[in-house]
This record gives C-alpha cells, structure tokens and sequence, in this order.
C-alpha cells in the first residue's frame, strides 16, 4: 500500500511530488495520458519565477518530473479510471494497474475548451492559445481574435489591450452573454471591436507554425472570408478534470473540487490541487504553490493518524 498516491502531473502534482518524496513518503504519481499538464503546450513561459530569460514549458515540467524522481516519487504514465474513497485505505484503478493508499492528492487539472479544428491543434502555442494572462505579453502591437462571449472573454480582451494593437471579439451570436457592465467596458475601448455571428472554420497557417489569418465564416449569411491576425485566444471556458470523482467527492456547479481549510475536500484524507479547484487564477505559479499546500497538509494529516 501506498502513503501517497497523487493524480496528475501539472505544476500542482509535480509540486506536491517533490514536497511528498522529500517527507520520505514515496508518493506515486499517475501521470495521465498527458504527462506535464496543459504546460506541454505551451511554449515560452515566461512569468514562473527563477527563470530571468523564460523557459519552454516542457522543460520546465521535465525538470520538475526529474525533481521529483530525484528525491523518489514513482511515475506511471497511466490514466486513473476508478476510485474508491467509501473507506481507507482508498482503492484506485488505473489503465493497467491498482493501488491503494492512505491519502490522495488530486491535481488533475482541467482542460481548456477547444473549436476542435486541426489547424488550432497544430498551432496550439505558436499564436493560438488559451489563455490571455499567459501568453498576452508576446502580442505586443499585434492584431489578434478572441473567441467567446461571457464576462472570461471580456475579461482577457481588455487585458489583451495591454499589449495588442486590435482585440476582435469573435462571437456566434448577436449579442453577447456577458453582464452589462463588462460590456459596457467592452464597447467604450477603441482597440475592441466584434465580430458578430461569426465563427472561426479554420486557421492560417500551420505550415508556417504561425497564425497569419483566421478563416471566419458568418452563420447568418454562410458568407466566409479571411480575417488577418497574429493571434487567437480561447475563451470559451475550462471543464474540470473531475469525471471519475463524481458522486465521490464535494463539487462545485461547474465540476470544480470543492476544498476547505486549505487543500482538504469533502473527503479526509483527499486532497485537492491546482486548476482542478481553482477556476480563479489558472496560472503555473499557483497550481505549484496549491500542490505544496496539498502535500503539507496529506503529510500533517497522515502524522496525526499515526499519533
């Protein structure tokens, strides 16, 4: 049997690896199909701090990984299908194998929603992206499309004004589901303009591994036509990686973790982690700074069942 067992290989697993394996606990992490996290796409990070000149975000998560091996934490890189936390020690049964454990730390994550087009796949941290906050900063004076229409779209179109020369907002619909005061917000900015009723059909170019043009199709009129830009942001929300934990464990109305005096979920002895509980700030310095959190506090609570 396991003393740890941590689901996911993120900021906020691989943290709480380190900091478990450190406590001499021997934590097993299940990586997931996906080992790194939503970090693997991304290429240029450059506001996790302690690296002056950025990092690509697969090494960074490589040298966390190796971090956490190096002070022995146990990868499998294995999707957990089921668990079981009616009682302890807490059952788990992975793509091909099972364990049990005294504690659980779960740091998911959560997975951006995508359009599901081939070219956005391939051009996913080459000028596609989905998230504002992260990758804004290198679209300075560029032109760049924002798709979505709730207050989160609005939210990163602002933000985006920081650095890019035009923000458009491409949305289905012909009015937006934002609250009235952040589109308000919206419409008084001259870098912010709509696109209405408009979807985007494909990308330019993935042969170039850059965003040249957004092919834009407008679903009242079928008419379709190419749009230049430099960038194109997903806002059109995150689901929660917490399939598996239905019925198991405290949620939220949107699938969110629910998590209490720190990383504690409804369950003693689960802990939860980064943006599989956090729908707020969804950035790799916080998701790190929640799975220590997690890790302090599976490895305080296993102290006091023993005393």
């Amino acid at each position: 049997m396991k003393k740890v067992v941590i689901i996911g290989s993120g900021p906020a697993g691989l943290t709480a690896a380190i900091y478990v394996a450190r406590a001499n606990l021997e934590p097993l992490v299940y990586e997931g199909e996906q080992p790194g996290g939503q970090l693997m796409i991304t290429t240029d990070v450059e506001n996790y701090p302690g690296f002056e000149k950025g990092v690509m975000g697969p090494q960074l998560m490589q040298t966390m990984r190796q971090q956490a091996e190096r002070f022995g934490a146990e990868m499998r890189q294995e999707n957990v299908l089921e668990v079981d936390f009616s009682g302890r020690p807490f059952k788990l049964k992975a793509t091909n194998s099972a364990e049990e454990a005294e504690a659980v730390i779960v740091a998911s994550g959560a997975s951006a929603r995508l359009l599901g087009l081939e070219a956005e796949k391939k051009l996913m941290g080459y000028g596609v992206s989905a998230c504002a906050t992260c990758d804004g900063a290198f679209f300075r004076d560029r032109k760049v499309l924002i798709v979505g229409g709730g207050d989160s779209a609005m939210e990163e179109a602002i933000f985006l004004t920081k650095f890019a020369s035009q923000v458009t907002i491409v949305h289905r619909r012909d009015q937006l589901r934002a609250s009235k005061f952040m589109q308000n917000r919206i419409f008084k900015n001259p870098k912010i303009d709509v696109l209405w009723d408009s979807v985007i059909v494909d990308i330019k170019d993935p042969e170039k591994k850059k965003v040249e043009a957004a092919v834009i199709k407008n679903v009242k009129t079928e008419e379709v036509g190419d749009v230049p830009c430099d960038g194109i942001f997903m806002a059109i929300g995150h689901d929660p990686n917490t399939k598996i934990f239905k019925g198991r464990l405290e949620m939220d109305t949107k699938g969110y973790l629910v998590t209490q005096n720190g990383t504690h979920t409804s369950v003693e002895g689960v802990f939860a982690a980064g943006d599989v509980q956090d729908h707020v700030y969804r950035q790799a310095i916080t998701a790190a700074g929640s799975g220590c959190m997690a890790a302090i506090d599976a490895e305080r609570w296993l102290e006091a069942q023993e005393g």
